[in-house]
């Protein structure tokens, strides 16, 4: 790992998956994991390709039930390319000696290179080197420039590039007693001119899918052509001498019925792959667009955690970038990486836009109004469940039902078991935080008194309706959900699914609602008469909101926020002694499953939520929310919740980490570090124990980005102003940033030991309003103020 590339050295077929996912190049429309293109599919190589968006639906029959489900579809296969000499064997790294194998992420650029000596047979030598772009400025077209030099002889050398449609979904293997053909209707061709084409279309969604492949040698070639009923081949014949060098340019283009602006996808395929320039016009305008992208989401963090930072802002980008400001698309929990969770949608945006809002707000907006096109499906689940407002999934899809399995698989076990997770409610809480949070960081009030407060209102109608009153407890209670925490899904011998009263999510829609109410209680009386009209809230409505907000219930047990009602009667679990015969015990629902026990009997979590709500709002902001709610949080009964959940967490996500790491930076700042450096870890060193071959973790890495630019500068965006409240850490303590804000492209800020420093690049804007402390200041552009700081608490 270098500051702007990611290498390997060797060969390693047990890393290959890792390798593959973390190598994925993509630019917001489409990915390809990095396999190598020599080789087919089989249990070491995976070669996925993904388009945001594209989804298809199949039904399985699983332990005697019929089970649907909705997948991100894994599209036909455009890498393919490999060669051989007259031995007739097909150079792969599985079957001939590979010499000085390395492959290497530019991250700068968008290219990932691999270079290579192979032996044949009979010990003649090959020199490869291969450029790979998925292009950032086109999203449809994608490029494999390979080089191929013999070393040491002379003679003929064929080359094979094709396209191959048939493919199935196989990147998780939990999923591999599930149906996977979603391709049908398979036609592969080739035109006059030589360009092979491929058309399919999905089973269910219908979705028709195109790609052109242009393949051109710069050397004379006798070129054949070989079909199958589901892949076609160019095979070239070339002659080649020692120590020259034939290079390969492999040209793709990509599209789906789902593009605008194009009657058809085989057409508009073969005419972009026909109009593309060459590999080095094409080079150069990727170039640029890369250059752009980091532009707009410059970070520079000193020491170690700079360039693993920089390898998360890479993904983030290759999933999310301005291309998507374009699709009908929301965040996927594993990016366009591989298949994990089917490629859904659940509340990683909630780790997402905070990030985005301050760089490509276009795309923080776009996300939202996926959202927002999905209100009224979320409005019939409430329905539906006998309950007013918008009821949103909690894993979505194409058109926003509830796309959570009902089955899982303990592959520890090997059993299939009922799967409660949609009953995680709170993720409508996720959608209206991140609506509130775009409009203060962008001052999109058109937006926000349009689709967001579409939104807003309806989940917080949700809320109010779904709570129910206690007349003994003299409060309002949430009953029957799963929290964020997803390890307890029940009381200990409880015949029905669910808990009642979750810390985090009662204390969020006590949020929701509140901020529903500021909405209408700041707008105009016009626009306030249309909102309300359009939604049909009246004043009745309304104080029963306001009566809801300020009498959630929230348990507590030994002086501490509890998990849900009934969480401290738990039994306390042995952690030390299923550490010592475990080992990893990240997923201790697994372990327990298989020993016949349940994870619901313990005070255990697999990431504690309660202290998510240190993850959403500064400590001011929950003071205030619990104030709200009659409870007085100090920061002694904050300090003690911090600790008990500590002692409990198996740290069974991703996310688990992030959160505990931005918590203890506010909250026991010696301890941080050691959990920043697992969120860090997260996915280079494959923590979670093989997931990441399925699928990156984007709410994990765009979290860390983040942390750095919210977390410990003390960032919030609140009252058309930007405040700061630093805490920086110690291994963390100097790097700088630059945001995007309300008009203002160069926002530019720099943390160091013992000073913050802010400048506003030159332009024809209104002054920015500075806070930190007692100091504050209106920066107009072109002006840079450095404050000092005071040195914080361990």
């Amino acid at each position: 790992m270098a500051e702007w590339t990611w290498e390997y050295e060797g060969y390693d077929p047990a890393q290959e998956k890792l390798r593959e996912s973390l190598c994925t190049l993509g630019n917001g429309y489409l990915a390809t994991r990095g396999a190598v293109p020599e080789c087919a599919r089989d249990r070491v190589h995976y070669p996925g390709t993904y388009a945001a968006g594209c989804y298809n639906r199949l039904v399985s029959d699983i332990a005697g039930r019929h089970v649907d489900n909705e997948d991100v579809v894994n599209l036909p296969n455009w890498l393919p390319l490999r060669f051989r000499t007259a031995t007739g064997h097909w150079f792969t790294p599985d079957t001939h000696v590979t010499e000085e194998y390395r492959q290497r992420l530019d991250l700068r650029r968008g290219v990932l290179e691999r270079s290579m000596r192979y032996l044949d047979a009979d010990g003649r030598a090959v020199r490869v080197r291969q450029f790979r772009v998925v292009h950032m400025a086109d999203p449809h077209l994608a490029l494999l420039r390979t080089e191929l030099t013999p070393d040491g002889w002379s003679g003929a050398l064929e080359i094979e590039s094709a396209l191959d449609a048939g493919v199935t979904n196989g990147n998780v293997d939990r999923y591999r007693d599930l149906a996977s053909q979603h391709l049908t209707h398979i036609q592969p061709g080739v035109t006059e001119e030589g360009v092979a084409w491929v058309r399919c279309r999905t089973t269910t969604s219908d979705i028709r899918v195109a790609l052109a492949a242009r393949t051109e040698a710069d050397a004379p070639a006798e070129v054949l052509t070989e079909q199958t009923e589901t892949s076609v081949a160019r095979l070239m014949r070339v002659s080649v001498a020692d120590g020259h060098t034939v290079t390969v340019d492999k040209t793709v283009a990509l599209h789906t019925s789902r593009d605008p602006a194009i009657s058809d996808p085989v057409h508009a395929a073969l005419d972009r792959v026909g109009r593309a320039g060459g590999f080095e016009t094409l080079l150069e305008s990727h170039f640029t667009a890369w250059e752009h992208l980091w532009r707009g989401a410059e970070i520079d963090v000193a020491g170690e955690a700079g360039p693993v930072l920089r390898f998360h802002l890479f993904h983030v980008l290759q999933v999310l970038s301005p291309h998507t400001a374009e699709l009908d698309v929301g965040v996927p929990a594993r990016g366009l990486h591989g298949e994990a969770y089917r490629g859904h949608v659940f509340w990683d945006e909630l780790f997402v836009l905070p990030f985005l809002n301050l760089h490509f707000p276009e795309v923080s907006r776009a996300l939202l109004t996926y959202r927002h096109r999905r209100l009224e499906r979320a409005r019939f689940n409430a329905t539906d469940a006998g309950y007013r407002g918008a009821l949103y999934p909690w894993q979505s899809g194409s058109d926003g039902r509830e796309e959570t399995q009902r089955l899982h698989l303990n592959p520890r076990s090997g059993r299939w078991l009922p799967d409660h997770s949609h009953l995680q409610h709170h993720v409508g809480s996720a959608i209206a935080y991140n609506v509130w949070r775009y409009a203060e960081a962008t001052g999109d009030t058109g937006f926000l008194h349009g689709k967001g407060a579409d939104m807003l209102l309806q989940i917080a109608r949700f809320w109010a309706d779904f709570a129910t009153y206690d007349k003994d407890l003299e409060r309002y209670r949430i009953r029957g959900v799963v929290g964020p925490d997803e390890y307890h899904e029940g009381y200990p011998g409880a015949t029905r699914p669910g808990l009642d009263d979750n810390a985090y999510t009662n204390v969020a829609a006590s949020w929701v609602i509140a901020r529903a109410l500021d909405l209408l209680g700041e707008l105009p009386e016009p626009l306030r008469r249309d909102i309300t009209e359009r939604t049909g809230v009246d004043d009745a409505e309304l104080e029963h909101w306001d009566d809801v907000s300020r009498r959630l219930h929230v348990p507590f047990h030994s002086g501490v926020i509890s998990q849900f009602s009934g969480y401290g009667e738990l039994e306390e679990l042995d952690w030390h002694g299923y550490r010592a015969k475990y080992g990893d015990i990240r997923r201790l629902d697994r372990i327990l499953e298989a020993e016949g026990d349940t994870v619901n009997r313990y005070q255990a979590s697999k990431q504690a939520d309660v202290l998510m709500l240190g993850y959403l709002f500064t400590p001011g902001e929950l003071r205030a929310q619990f104030q709200r709610l009659g409870h007085d949080l100090d920061d002694e009964t904050w300090q003690r919740t911090v600790d008990h959940y500590l002692a409990r967490t198996s740290h069974g996500s991703t996310l688990s980490s992030l959160v505990h790491g931005w918590v203890l930076a506010r909250a026991r700042r010696a301890r941080a570090w050691e959990f920043v450096q697992e969120a860090l870890a997260g996915d280079i060193a494959d923590v979670q124990g093989g997931t990441t071959g399925e699928g990156i973790h984007l709410g994990a890495m765009a979290g860390t980005l983040d942390m750095v630019q919210r977390c410990l500068p003390g960032l919030g965006t609140r009252a058309g102003a930007l405040r700061f409240d630093p805490v920086p850490l110690p291994q963390m303590s100097e790097y700088r940033f630059s945001l995007r804000y309300r008009g203002h492209w160069g926002v530019r800020v720099r943390l160091r030991r013992n000073e913050l420093e802010i400048s506003v690049a030159a332009a024809a804007q209104e002054p920015v309003t500075v806070h930190l402390g007692e100091w504050t200041e209106s920066l107009a552009p072109g002006e840079t103020r450095t404050v000092s700081l005071r040195q914080p608490e361990a």
